[in-house]
């Protein structure tokens, strides 16, 4: 109870940062940055069938789920900025919840987990996300739920091993026990499936975390005993994960084009049979796959075109990209809103400004690198699973992107970051924290060389506890400094620029 009252209180503090003023900033009553795409499009969908039929919007280059969402927003407050940004707002909440019960879940301590709700409520990159109507944190959101998903799932087959163990059927055969239909991990697949369907970048973390549950199996039969734990893994637990974790997903995603399949009007909708190429023409090596389908990978084939087409080299540059290794340290953020003169008053001076940028809280980001270093150290010197899982989701974030350096890229793609940087983070603040004195074994009759050990533990749980709750109160400051320039309140031109505090930033 203490735990979700603990979870209840971040949720209403994360609800306060990320709905505050949330109808503001807007461009003259109209949405700011890249919210220009999709809150217009979000927009038509409610009189429109739930898709973007107009021949203007050929350019629909992300499936619609994460539209659709930001519909439901407008479709309760209308066309306004609280209208197009509530349900991003709603998703960010969600998503300090969701992290809070993984950290307290990953280890096994309430501070530990109050601590990592509180680092990501202090993140101005998600602030920002889920201030905004971009598609990122839903994609975020949904990715983060199945890895915890599959958390829960680690655990329900250590249970299940552990019982087969205690009965004495774990060498009944070599390959180790069958473990029954996986729910959890089934869940997993779903919301891997939404996330593909608000944007492509949730199969990224589809590979990524594939891996990662079928390498969790064989830990977990290497554990009990198993005497094949890899055959036994790959026999008993890998088909299963495949059909959860691949198929599953793409029945999701197609199942997120309902809208489209159901349109007559759908972009490209109808194209076999009538389109230029013999791709979709009514004959041909793919004729068996349903007209509908072939539409839609003609149409998807067009978006991903586009993307691949959106490169430096091809001249398309904008002032505000980065690159992937930019990220980890938010040296790069993105001014997604600026204004000044007559459309910014309110500062107490002469001269204001406003302004939203997008950055990552640098009291946290900027220990991205050594919190990564210290996460690989714990791999390979303490195997502790932990820091794996993190490392994982941390790398699905980045990694893929590192490929195509070529591609015009922006801050707001490492949103999904965010999370995993905040477990991490934790977690090396319950090593910093340490373990908590075992004061039953301290009384009096303890002899005095144990008394001094635990007295010597306690001060170092006092120091940490010092040293945890001092860094927890300079995130929580940096936070506020930057407050103004993650929400568009008006600051003077001296404060603008004492908020810049690195040449990238400008």
């Amino acid at each position: 109870m203490r735990g979700w009252a603990v979870t209840a209180v971040l949720g209403v503090l994360a609800a306060l940062t990320r709905m505050i003023g949330l109808g503001s900033p807007t461009d003259a009553g109209t949405p700011i940055f890249d919210e220009k795409h999709y809150a217009p499009q979000a927009w038509q969908m409610l009189g429109g069938g739930w898709i973007e039929d107009n021949p203007g919007y050929e350019l629909v280059v992300h499936p619609p789920l994460g539209k659709q969402l930001i519909a439901l927003g407008e479709l309760l407050f209308g066309y306004t900025g609280w209208g197009w940004r509530f349900s991003a707002a709603v998703c960010g909440t969600v998503l300090v919840v969701i992290v809070v019960r993984i950290a307290m879940r990953m280890t096994g301590s309430l501070l530990l987990g109050a601590l990592a709700g509180l680092l990501l409520v202090a993140d101005g990159a998600t602030t920002v996300a889920s201030r905004t109507a971009l598609l990122d944190i839903f994609m975020t959101v949904f990715v983060v739920a199945a890895f915890a998903a599959l958390l829960v799932d680690r655990d329900q087959v250590i249970g299940r091993l552990s019982c087969a163990a205690a009965e004495g059927r774990i060498a009944d055969s070599p390959l180790g026990p069958r473990l029954g239909f996986r729910w959890w991990r089934f869940s997993a697949g779903v919301l891997l499936g939404l996330a593909c369907a608000v944007k492509w970048g949730g199969l990224y973390y589809i590979a990524f975390f594939g891996l990662l549950t079928v390498m969790s199996d064989v830990a977990a039969r290497r554990r009990f005993g198993v005497p094949r734990p890899w055959r036994g893994a790959l026999a008993r637990d890998t088909p299963a994960a495949l059909a959860s974790m691949v198929l599953v997903p793409i029945g999701v995603y197609l199942a997120g084009y309902w809208s489209w399949f159901a349109s007559e009007t759908a972009v490209d909708r109808h194209l076999v049979g009538t389109g230029p190429t013999s791709t979709i023409g009514p004959d041909g090596m793919f004729s068996f796959v349903p007209d509908a389908l072939r539409s839609l990978w003609y149409y998807s084939a067009h978006v991903l075109t586009f993307h691949s087409e959106l490169t430096n080299s091809a001249g398309n540059r904008h002032p505000w990209e980065s690159k992937p290794f930019s990220w980890p340290m938010s040296l790069r953020p993105l001014l997604y809103y600026y204004a000044d003169g007559e459309d910014a008053t309110g500062c107490g001076a002469d001269e204001c400004v406003r302004a939203v940028m997008m950055i990552g809280t640098p009291a946290m980001w900027w220990l991205s690198l050594p919190m990564l270093a210290w996460a690989l150290w714990k791999i390979v010197t303490r195997r502790d699973w932990r820091y794996a899982w993190i490392v994982v989701g941390y790398g699905a974030g980045i990694l893929p992107w590192l490929v195509s350096l070529d591609r015009q890229m922006y801050f707001f793609y490492a949103v999904p970051l965010a999370p995993f940087l905040v477990l991490g983070l934790t977690m090396v603040a319950g090593e910093v924290l340490g373990a908590p004195s075992p004061a039953a074994s301290a009384g009096p009759a303890a002899p005095p060389a144990r008394r001094g050990r635990v007295r010597l533990r306690a001060d170092r749980r006092t120091l940490g506890a010092a040293l945890v709750s001092l860094y927890a109160a300079v995130v929580v400051v940096n936070y506020v400094w930057l407050w103004p320039i993650l929400t568009g309140l008006p600051i003077t031109a001296a404060r603008w620029q004492a908020e810049m505090w690195l040449p990238s930033w400008r």
